[in-house]
């Protein structure tokens, strides 16, 4: 997407691709497909071998895609890879409660069919995504993949950017992005300082294989430690995300395969009949990380390395696909008026469109987690009387129903289903 605005921009100075990205998780290759598809070079970096990355052993990590989430990646040509392995989610309940004893009777439930747009979203494997993005990557000829080397340093200069690699080699864009997680790398080399806490809760990541069928419903259950997401994957399994004190946790996690089943069973109940586990367990500690600013000198930076929430919600992935849609849409329209695309006044729009809805999120985030995980009484009666009343309230019940889909808000064009 070369014009002479940007050539005069980059007079003596040896370009290698118009933008570097540094991470090939997820968000990475998203933003490198949604990119190139808009006519930027892209060059996408990953310490990770492509082989490892492409592993196709189901290690029972799974995604909660909202709906508009599922649009970006149908306008970015990876949906059709991924949709026969998608299960879509047509309702949600939350309710509140103690292990072994049940729920609360005042339980909030969300039903797809109460919004015209669809299913509310979808939850799909780690590995049938990974696997998509990889080779829609290899088919993209704006897109180079750098694997197997980390980047070890980082330079702004008059025009560009330069990074330099574990293997000595430099490479040179116009704007880097950092979509390297929550430690990110990126950031820090670039002077971007992070706020945040840690929640004393650790996650226990499993799926399970149960007898009866789940029909599309998405339970999160609230218990005094943490709350428990079981999450339909598709056949009768599901994808548990189950928060407990840090002590509680690791002891849990060391159990053997029985003993951990034992423990989840009278939290998770038998209302899926017998239970057992599919694939590898995993735990990771929560906390709450946000970066206190977006950008800098030619450096932007997405998903988790500018946010990283509690997954209370699961909106940790959704979150950072907005990312990618308000980064490609900015960047995409200063491009078209000839304007240096790494340039911080274009920056600082990506900025402003992004860190307020990151912030509400994490702030609602953080305070769901803190009104629910308690055995306060007053506090119990209180939530559980306002779950009763958004479920006996159409309007509000939809209101719920639209922002868990993530129709609101000022959606990105790529999230509308729509082209840049």
């Amino acid at each position: 997407m070369d014009n002479p605005g940007r050539a005069r921009i980059l007079q003596g100075m040896e370009r290698n691709t118009d933008i570097l990205i540094v991470g090939g998780g997820l968000n990475g290759p998203a933003l490198a497909l949604a990119l190139a598809q808009a006519g930027h070079d892209v060059t996408i970096i990953d310490a990770l071998a492509e082989k490892v990355r492409k592993n196709a052993a189901f290690d029972g990590r799974s995604y909660a895609l909202a709906l508009a989430s599922q649009r970006l990646l149908a306008a970015i040509g990876i949906w059709d890879r991924v949709e026969d392995h998608a299960q879509p989610m047509l309702e949600i309940k939350v309710s509140d409660g103690h292990a072994g004893a049940g729920p609360s009777p005042l339980v909030m439930q969300f039903d797809h069919a109460e919004i015209e747009e669809g299913p509310m979203g979808y939850m799909v494997e780690d590995r049938h995504l990974r696997r998509a993005f990889l080779e829609a990557m290899d088919e993209e000829p704006r897109i180079r993949q750098v694997d197997g080397k980390a980047v070890v340093a980082q330079e702004v200069h008059p025009g560009g950017v330069t990074v330099t690699l574990s293997d000595g080699q430099h490479l040179t864009g116009l704007l880097l992005v950092g979509c390297d997680g929550r430690s990110s790398g990126t950031a820090q080399r670039a002077g971007i300082k992070r706020t945040g806490w840690d929640y004393g809760q650790t996650a226990l990541v499993c799926a399970i294989e149960h007898a009866l069928p789940h029909n599309g419903v998405a339970h999160q259950f609230f218990m005094p430690p943490g709350p428990l997401a079981i999450l339909p994957l598709t056949g009768n399994r599901s994808s548990i995300v189950w928060s407990e004190k840090r002590e509680t946790a690791e002891a849990i996690n060391a159990m053997n395969e029985s003993d951990y089943l034992a423990v989840l069973r009278p939290r998770f109940g038998d209302f899926l009949g017998e239970i057992s586990l599919a694939g590898k367990r995993y735990t990771y500690p929560l906390g709450l990380t946000l970066a206190n600013a977006f950008c800098s000198d030619r450096v932007v930076l997405v998903g988790d390395a500018a946010h990283g929430v509690h997954p209370i919600a699961g909106q940790g992935l959704n979150a950072g696909l907005r990312d990618v849609g308000a980064l490609v849409e900015v960047v995409t329209l200063a491009a078209r008026r000839g304007e240096d695309i790494g340039a911080r006044d274009v920056l600082e729009r990506y900025q402003q469109w992004r860190r307020f809805d990151t912030a509400t999120l994490a702030l609602a985030t953080d305070a769901f987690n803190r009104l629910f995980s308690n055995d306060n009484p007053l506090l119990r009666l209180g939530r559980d009387l306002g779950m009763g009343l958004v479920s006996a309230l159409p309007q509000l019940r939809r209101g719920f129903i639209r922002e868990a889909a993530g129709l609101t808000g000022d959606l990105p064009k790529l999230m509308q289903g729509r082209t840049i």
